[in-house]
């Protein structure tokens, strides 16, 4: 896929009704923006769409809860998860929000053409019904005791149990309650079953083509492709797409008022709102035509585990149902990330959050272990220590000692210019060779969405580079040999050059400050293939600590805070 010229990458819109926090930044958003990034060096167009997902009952659940309305909700936490990837250095091309009039208008087009083409229908259903608030209850205002024989778990909400993390039926829930009722400190409403009107999409009539779809996407992670054929055998069925609720893309049909779509139907349409409206900024109107109907661009979706469903299948479906889109080349679903052993839980607050690491830390340190630990074919488990360690133990003594003695030797006995590589080494002919190696294969890596072997070819880089040095010795040859001294420097210099590319990707910040050392210009468009800048004479900056070690204290408190 990487032989496209043009690329439209999207990742899962976060719910506006939380902060992020690092199993949601591994499972998406960060591989996404390195793939981004990569795609860029190699000289390929990418637009990069995310944003914030404001509708629906999560939204509204959180505002009972604070007493506010949803639209103060959204507003809030929509700040708070563009502050959080700006400085993590995860950059969007748009990062938009579904509660607009423009997305309404998207979403509402793509129903009503869905029904044209017989791929909606209307049913009636049985709903959870409040007599006290005089209202059906979306899945998640029923809380109950979970209807799973083997689970029993208490608090299930209507769409999942936390316990046993099944699927809920809320008609089958034990002991309902309304939760509306219980955030406003009222009685427990009288909660009955009652006969509503949604419309589905019929999703079983799709069951051939998605077959297909899927049939032509081997290369897919083994997880992504088991679990969309597991749902292929146990059958698609018709899926309801409105619910009775107040917030969200009202239903565009005069016999539908007070119903709104349901949130997994309009969300990921708003890739496409986001890619229309970033396009008509640039006053190009038409423009997202050839990221969305044109064969010849390149679409991935990055993911968490949980929305495989809705990628691979069921967003697919629609596009295929709707007519003139094409389907996505890549769904790219990372495993679960858990946070020292025990599963992240964001309602018992067991969570590294993302606003409260960086007040701590820097933001390179947790992207290189993020991706070191990428849950990309298992779950993963996030440890402070490990995080302290690596940091320590991989970016300071490795990548970032072999660029500090490279360039500290340089400013002292080579007055901070670049040395002439008069006299060729032996040795150094195979670091120059390394270089080549390490750039083939982490595109190759990052190319095929193996994040976790590119960063551990990077790094083979610099500890080849450490090695190189040791064998070379410059600081004893100084004075015996100054043309081979001067020639193992220089190719040393090569590396790190090298390395300012390699590594923009991974540690956007480390490499900008990398490159200002250097005193090149920050990486560009197609500077992975191209020639090294790096000539006899340069002037280099001073160099300066790109890693700094983090103490034992700033992990103790950490820990502390779990």
């Amino acid at each position: 896929m990487i032989g496209k010229d043009r690329f439209l990458v999207t990742a899962a819109l976060p719910y506006a009704n939380g902060k992020l926090h690092v199993g949601h930044i591994a499972g998406a958003y960060l591989p996404a923006d390195t793939y981004v990034r990569f795609l860029r060096l190699w000289g390929k167009e990418a637009i990069f769409v995310c944003g914030s997902d404001e509708n629906g009952a999560p939204i509204t659940v959180r505002a009972l809860q604070e007493g506010v309305s949803p639209q103060e909700i959204v507003d809030r936490y929509d700040a708070i998860l563009r502050s959080s990837f700006a400085e993590l250095g995860i950059e969007f091309d748009i990062y938009g929000r579904t509660h607009t009039p423009r997305h309404n208008e998207v979403s509402q087009q793509f129903f009503l053409r869905l029904l044209e083409r017989g791929y909606l229908a209307k049913r009636a259903c049985d709903q959870i019904y409040c007599r006290t608030c005089c209202m059906f209850l979306p899945d998640r205002y029923v809380e109950g005791i979970c209807h799973w024989p083997d689970c029993g778990g208490a608090g299930a909400r209507g769409d999942q149990c936390e316990k046993c993390g099944r699927p809920i039926d809320a008609t089958r829930l034990l002991q309902p309650k309304c939760v509306v009722c219980r955030q406003q400190k009222r009685p427990a409403g009288d909660v009955i079953i009652r006969t509503t009107e949604h419309w589905y999409f019929l999703l079983d009539r799709c069951a051939d083509e998605i077959r297909r779809y899927l049939d032509s996407h081997p290369e897919w992670r083994e997880s992504v492709r088991r679990f969309s054929y597991g749902l292929l055998e146990q059958g698609l069925r018709e899926r309801a797409i409105t619910r009775d609720l107040a917030w969200g893309v009202p239903v565009p049909l005069p016999e539908a008022a007070g119903k709104v779509l349901y949130v997994w139907f309009d969300a990921p349409i708003g890739y496409i709102t986001f890619t229309r409206v970033l396009c008509e900024s640039r006053g190009q109107p038409e423009g997202w035509k050839k990221f969305w109907q044109d064969e010849t661009a390149g679409l991935v979706h990055f993911i968490g585990k949980d929305n495989t469903v809705f990628h691979a299948v069921i967003f697919p479906a629609m596009l295929w149902a709707h007519g003139g889109y094409r389907l996505p080349d890549a769904v790219v679903a990372n495993e679960f990330l858990n946070l020292e052993g025990d599963k992240i839980s964001t309602s018992r607050g067991w969570a590294v959050w993302v606003d409260e690491y960086l007040a701590n830390f820097a933001a390179d340190p947790l992207r290189y272990y993020l991706t070191a630990i990428a849950p990309e074919t298992s779950d993963s488990d996030f440890s402070w220590r490990e995080f302290q360690a690596r940091n320590n133990g991989e970016l300071a003594d490795n990548l970032g000692n072999f660029i500090q003695r490279n360039l500290a030797f340089c400013a002292k006995y080579f007055d901070g210019k670049m040395p002439e590589a008069s006299q060729g080494l032996t040795a150094g002919a195979g670091l120059l060779q390394e270089i080549e190696d390490s750039r083939r294969e982490i595109a190759e890596h990052l190319a095929n969405f193996r994040f976790r072997a590119g960063l551990e070819r990077l790094m083979r880089l610099s500890q080849r580079g450490n090695q190189f040095l040791a064998e070379t010795a410059p600081w004893q040859m100084r004075k015996r040999d100054a043309a081979a001294c001067a020639a193992a420097v220089h190719i040393g210099l090569r590396a790190v050059e090298a390395l300012s590319i390699f590594m923009a990707p991974f540690l956007p910040f480390a490499a900008a400050n990398l490159r200002r050392m250097l005193r090149l210009p920050a990486v560009a468009p197609g500077d992975w293939l191209a020639e090294p800048r790096l000539t006899v004479g340069h002037v280099f900056g001073e160099p300066e600590v790109l890693f700094p070690k983090i103490d034992d204290g700033a992990i103790e408190r950490q820990m502390r805070a779990l």
